[in-house]
Parts: C-alpha cells; structure tokens; sequence
C-alpha cells in the first residue's frame, strides 16, 4: 500500500493533534447541549471515532450514508443519501461530520435532507476542506485541515475502498487511479 502514496501530506501525530483541538472547540460551543453528531459513512467513521472521543459532552451519534462519487474520482453531481433516518432531528443542534469537503455536492445535499427535518441548528466539520474543488458555495463550520488539490486517501479516505487504514492522510500516486 505505501508504495502507491506519493507523499504523506498530513501526519498522524498532526491529525491527532487537529482533531483533538477541534473537540475542544466542539465542547465549548455546546457547553451545556446534548449534539447529535452524525458522521457521513464511509469516509468519516476513522475521524468521527476519534473526534467524539475528544468532545466532552454527552452526544447522540448516528449514521447516514450519502454518495455522488461511487467507485469514481470525481463526483457525478447525483447524490444518492440512504434509507431516511429512523430517529427524530426536530429541535436538535445536529453536528454533520464529513472526511472532505470536496466538490459540495454530497454535503450540499446533505444540508437540504437534514434541514428538511427542522433541527434547531446544524453545523458542518470536515478533516479536510479542498476548496479549489469546490462546485457549490458551501463552507463548513469546523475544519481540520485545507487540503490541497490532489487525490488523498488513509484515515478513511478510500480509493475503490483501499487505503481507509492508513493512519495519515497521503496524496495516491496518479498511476494508481488513472
């Protein structure tokens, strides 16, 4: 697997670091609050899991899956969400957790399904932000890093479900997808 990165951009011992500033952050703008946190599957279960140990509060978490890339590099701009959830949103500050933020599409979506639902807030924190991707005006409200324009995969990021294991964040080598 090491042998298809091309350069390892985001250490552990740095993510480590970002995700555990950014529950800080997440426990002091819901002191006294319950969130209901919900990661976006796959990419985000290595990120949530760590960054919910790092929130200090009592928090629900739950799951949605939410797509627009499949097996692709690049979004089809149709975002598939799964199943509608089977527990209540209204009057919750919800916290959607995502491993990219990307192109826009997929969390764009993402915002109208969930605000459809009528939660009192709803707030966005991604690992990465690659805004030169961007196709939709879409900022997130926590971010861990920015990220560069380039294919990265590890800390759950996937390449045709590769790579998800790594413990930092790589650019792929272009031969490996291309």
């Amino acid at each position: 697997m090491r042998e298809d990165i091309k350069e390892i951009l985001f250490s552990e011992d740095e993510i480590r670091r970002r995700v555990k500033e950014l529950g800080v952050q997440i426990t002091s703008d819901y002191f006294g609050k319950n969130p209901l946190i919900i990661g976006v599957l796959k990419g985000c279960y290595v990120f949530l899991a760590d960054l919910a140990r790092s929130i200090e509060l009592g928090c629900e978490i739950r799951f949605v899956t939410a797509s627009s890339y499949g097996m692709a590099t690049m979004t089809s701009g149709d975002v598939k969400i799964g199943v509608d959830f089977d527990f209540d949103i209204a009057g919750r500050d919800v916290i959607l957790i995502e491993d990219i933020l990307d192109s826009g599409v997929t969390l764009t979506a993402l915002r109208a399904f969930i605000s459809e639902r009528k939660p009192a807030t709803l707030k966005i924190c991604t690992l990465l932000d690659k805004p030169a991707r961007r196709k939709v005006q879409l900022s997130a409200d926590y971010v861990g890093f920015e990220c560069p324009d380039a294919f990265v995969v590890g800390y759950g990021l996937d390449y045709a479900e590769r790579y998800r294991n790594l413990p930092f964040v790589a650019e792929l080598k272009q031969e490996v997808y291309s």
